[in-house]
């Protein structure tokens, strides 16, 4: 295993992207979707990202990288065409103590981004380890096909019942069998086809009264 994996959490975290173009701005759409504070480097940005920059959704640093840029970054991504500043930007995050992803480098990364199929919080991640970036994508395209958006439901729904069953002081033995028969249930195909009756008919079923999808604050 080459890379260690390890989902991050950076919310509210200062996050650097070197660079406005479009790898830059693919790196800026996810690192939002995990609610890190971004910051833009970059006298040019692609429409989408001064879009997000008019919004106040990013910061932007108008100008070429400087150093003193990484300073109190968690992540950076270097994403710049230039092989002299990005030697730069990697000597600095070494000397910070950040995190360092250099687009296209992956000798120089700490890190590399994953291929990612997302499912609300259901998250599945491929990688290669850098040696073959078109498997990962054909991989991803496979599981999208196979995980849909039911899953997102499935995970909201089985949440819901954890969180009712903790607050109930359920026995865990008792909540682990009951999660068990749920899982392997026929609720994910229920889900799917948005059979609401079945799916309050088999809650009850394995979990007993007061499990329903409207009790639960949930819809399909």
């Amino acid at each position: 295993m080459k890379y260690y994996p390890i989902n991050l959490n950076i919310k509210d975290k200062r996050c650097l992207v070197i660079g406005g173009g479009q790898v830059a701005e693919r790196k800026v759409e996810n690192l939002l979707g995990a609610g890190a504070k971004v910051v833009v480097v970059s006298s040019r940005l692609t429409p989408k990202l001064g879009k997000l920059s008019r919004k106040g959704r990013i910061e932007n640093i108008a100008r070429n990288y400087r150093k003193g840029d990484l300073k109190g970054a968690v992540l950076a991504f270097g994403a710049t065409n230039d092989p002299r500043v990005n030697r730069r930007i990697l000597q600095e995050a070494r000397e910070e103590g950040v995190l360092l992803n250099s687009v296209d480098d992956p000798k120089n990364c700490d890190f590399t981004v994953p291929s990612m199929v997302s499912r609300g919080d259901l998250l599945i991640s491929i990688s290669t380890g850098g040696k073959s970036p078109a498997l990962s994508q054909k991989i991803r395209k496979e599981l999208e096909e196979s995980f849909g958006e039911e899953y997102k439901t499935l995970l909201n729904l089985l949440s819901a019942v954890r969180e009712r069953l903790v607050e109930m002081g359920s026995n865990s033995e008792q909540n682990k069998a009951k999660f068990n028969k749920l899982i392997n249930s026929n609720l994910l195909e229920f889900i799917r086809d948005r059979k609401i009756e079945q799916i309050d008919e088999l809650l009850q079923d394995i979990l007993g009264k007061g499990y329903c999808l409207a009790e639960l604050n949930l819809s399909l």
